[in-house]
């Protein structure tokens, strides 16, 4: 009897483990399962942050360095990025069905996305809607993903959507960890992000 209550239990707790797993994910690497749902938790109660660093591009006509500032409020984003590719600097703010595009001695411009914006002024095939989770660690919830965890049960590799994303080094902020250095390959574009400053927050509902 105590055998089968045992069998029933380590069930429950298996399938408990697993519940926050989604048919999207596909899992591997060294990692916990468990362990990665309860991670996953924790950083996506982040809807607030500020993020100060540097970019890296390389693109297949052109490569450059700069400057990444990002602020985030809950839906409301605030990217300002300057010296990628040689174009000064460039301010990306929006929230749903208000985006735009300001550009340095050229002017401010509109669009259904932010990839259509950046992609029609700037040139850069950037997945910014993406980017808004996987700066954190997370794969994008809207389509399926390719994870590989490292030994702590934190995301070493993502493959979404075409893209590759490498996480090189972590970061421990206000008892998060957080990605501090990570690399985007995809779409003839190489991206090297290095967050010198990390600032989360949870505001709430």
């Amino acid at each position: 009897m105590l055998v089968r209550q045992l069998l029933v239990f380590s069930l429950i707790a298996l399938l408990a483990g697993c519940a926050g797993l989604t048919s999207r994910e596909a899992l591997e690497g060294e990692g916990s399962p468990a362990l990665w749902q309860s991670h996953k938790q924790q950083i996506g109660s982040l809807d607030a942050w500020q993020i100060n660093g540097k970019v890296g591009i390389r693109a297949p006509q052109d490569s450059g360095s700069g400057t990444l500032f990002w602020l985030q409020r809950q839906d409301y984003y605030d990217i300002r990025l300057s010296g990628p590719l040689g174009r000064g600097a460039a301010r990306l703010t929006g929230r749903p069905g208000a985006i735009q595009l300001e550009v340095a001695n050229q002017g401010r411009y509109q669009a259904a996305s932010p990839e259509q914006l950046l992609q029609q002024q700037l040139g850069l095939n950037l997945p910014v809607s993406h980017l808004l989770w996987w700066i954190r660690g997370l794969p994008a919830p809207d389509s399926r993903s390719r994870l590989t965890l490292d030994r702590d049960s934190r995301l070493a590799q993502l493959s979404q959507d075409g893209w590759q994303v490498d996480y090189l080094r972590y970061t421990e902020q206000g008892g998060y960890w957080l990605p501090e250095r990570l690399k985007l390959s995809g779409h003839d574009l190489q991206v090297t992000l290095v967050i010198k400053d990390w600032q989360p927050r949870q505001l709430g509902l």
